[in-house]
């Protein structure tokens, strides 16, 4: 009974914020109209559409503003106006009562909350829709004393999203029935996206782990602060970490006030971004203002903080491949090659003609060459290849939507700070570094060095098992042995010619880096 009164109310809520409307423009069948017309009287639907999503999801509770946050990236599938409307819901949700967090952290440690805290402050510092913040003071086992953050996962929520998940499908198979435009927005596939989102994001020490493999990457760049775990006080429904002290990036009059070098922090934000894409294939993917702040502390000033990650996108030497080459013949203008790449990678359907193709994708890029390249976003270019990819029936992969949607939040950031950035040349020394590191000898000697420990076991074995197997022979194959040793001469030529080939194969690659770097862009 439960069930159905949610499901009731969640219909009732859809039906009075006029999201009807969204999905269900053309009524096909008579009882719809009835219930259209019955529900209408009364409701003031003045207010713009995405605007009445965005305060009918806050109605219905923190799983479904965690819906539309998830849904707000999903701009391959949403009309701009919606998901812009939909991004606000960022760090919008009450906080849970202090006691409740108390009660988890102490059912996870098994221990009063006194006992693994110097000082707990019971007054959040922030809340999202899984989890919120709780500043603390910990002792770590080496005895020193530490300001700390404590994450702590917001009760209940795994049996409320189970139940609420079930009725989102339910719901998206009817509206993908009901009518073309449902059909159109793929309910189903968002819902079962935003399922695997959220079922990561309850597990913090997931969470935790991405944090930390992040930090590692990133330590040497010396442009972004990543909090450290402290792994004796993680567990799936708490996390404790490093307290970061920074000023929101949205405060930019405070920042200015106290002397941070903007236009530099905006390059930097680029930096961080294609350095995490296209050297790790492993980058922070919720890179929205709310988990972003600046360090104003002496020693580290000036630098981005990184919060949350429960979020995070990883790609394939195969998609960074992809991803470098499409912005590189897209700049060149080379259509042709961005639709070879499309059938390359395996996404067009087999008879897909290269030329119709081509023409649809020159349709979509051509128009950004008649401006300047600052002014080129290329989050756009990316996200309206993907919609022309799917009228040719491509399913794009999950995690290059993901790199999609941070891209636009790493663009619409760095113009917010830096109206002048010139995102394709912050960018080009990332995409010349990786295409030139695919064809040059470092390249190539980091695949022997990989191959290297195989053949280092194997060689040694060759002349024992050349021995057994001709003291296995019978006597009278002798014409056979005389076969194998003039194979084996021939063999050693071969090593040699090998030898001295792969000697000028590298000499030429070597020639060949230089006349890329001259001549490539």
């Amino acid at each position: 009974m439960r069930r159905i009164y949610r499901g009731a109310f969640i219909v009732w809520v859809a039906l009075r914020y006029g999201l009807d409307e969204l999905v269900l423009t053309s009524f096909q069948k008579p009882w719809l109209r009835v219930v259209a017309r019955i529900v209408s009287v009364g409701r003031n639907l003045d207010a713009p559409r995405g605007q009445r999503l965005r305060e009918a999801l806050e109605r219905l509770g923190p799983i479904f503003v965690k819906f539309g946050q998830v849904l707000s990236t999903r701009r391959d599938l949403l009309p701009p106006d919606i998901a812009d409307e939909l991004a606000w819901l960022q760090d919008r949700v009450p906080p849970f009562p202090s006691k409740v967090a108390i009660a988890t952290i102490e059912r996870a440690f098994r221990r009063p909350v006194s006992d693994i805290f110097v000082q707990f402050d019971e007054t959040p510092v922030a809340s999202a829709s899984i989890a919120q913040v709780h500043f603390a003071t910990v002792r770590l086992a080496d005895g020193s004393v530490r300001d700390a953050a404590v994450k702590v996962l917001r009760p209940g929520m795994r049996d409320v999203i189970e139940k609420d998940l079930a009725l989102m499908a339910m719901m998206a198979g009817w509206v993908e029935g009901l009518s073309a435009d449902g059909k159109r927005l793929k309910p189903r596939e968002v819902v079962a996206e935003f399922d695997k989102y959220l079922h990561d994001e309850l597990d913090l020490v997931r969470e935790a782990a991405n944090a930390a493999q992040l930090r590692r990457n990133m330590e040497k760049l010396k442009l972004v602060l990543i909090p450290e775990m402290y792994w004796d006080f993680c567990h799936p429904e708490v996390m404790v970490m490093e307290r970061m002290k920074g000023v929101p990036i949205a405060q930019l009059d405070r920042l200015r006030a106290a002397g941070v070098d903007i236009p530099k922090l905006a390059r930097d934000g680029v930096t961080i971004f294609f350095t995490q894409v296209f050297r790790d294939g492993f980058f922070h993917a919720d890179m929205h203002p709310g988990n972003i702040q600046v360090s104003l502390e002496p020693d580290s000033f000036g630098r981005y903080v990184s919060l949350d990650f429960g979020i995070i996108g990883t790609l394939t030497e195969s998609d960074k491949e992809y991803l470098a080459q499409n912005f590189v013949a897209f700049f060149r203008r080379d259509y042709k090659r961005v639709a070879e790449l499309h059938l390359e990678s395996g996404w067009v359907p087999h008879g897909t003609r290269i030329d119709e193709l081509e023409a649809a994708i020159r349709t979509v890029c051509e128009p950004y060459f008649d401006r300047p390249l600052k002014e080129i976003s290329l989050g756009m270019v990316l996200m309206r290849l993907f919609q022309t990819s799917r009228r040719f029936q491509v399913e794009i992969q999950p995690q290059l939507v993901l790199l999609q949607k941070t891209l636009l939040n790493i663009e619409g950031l760095g113009r917010q700070l830096d109206p002048e950035l010139d995102l394709w040349h912050t960018a080009k020394p990332f995409l010349e570094k990786w295409m030139t590191d695919q064809i040059g000898p470092r390249k190539l000697l980091e695949q022997l060095r990989a191959e290297a420990p195989r053949y280092a076991k194997l060689l040694p074995q060759l002349p024992r098992l050349m021995h057994d197997f001709l003291e296995n022979r019978p006597p009278d194959h002798r014409r056979e042995l005389l076969e194998l040793l003039a194979a084996q001469k021939r063999t050693n030529r071969l090593l040699q010619a090998i030898i001295y080939g792969g000697m000028g194969f590298v000499l030429g690659l070597i020639a060949m880096q230089v006349l890329v770097r001259v001549r490539l862009f």
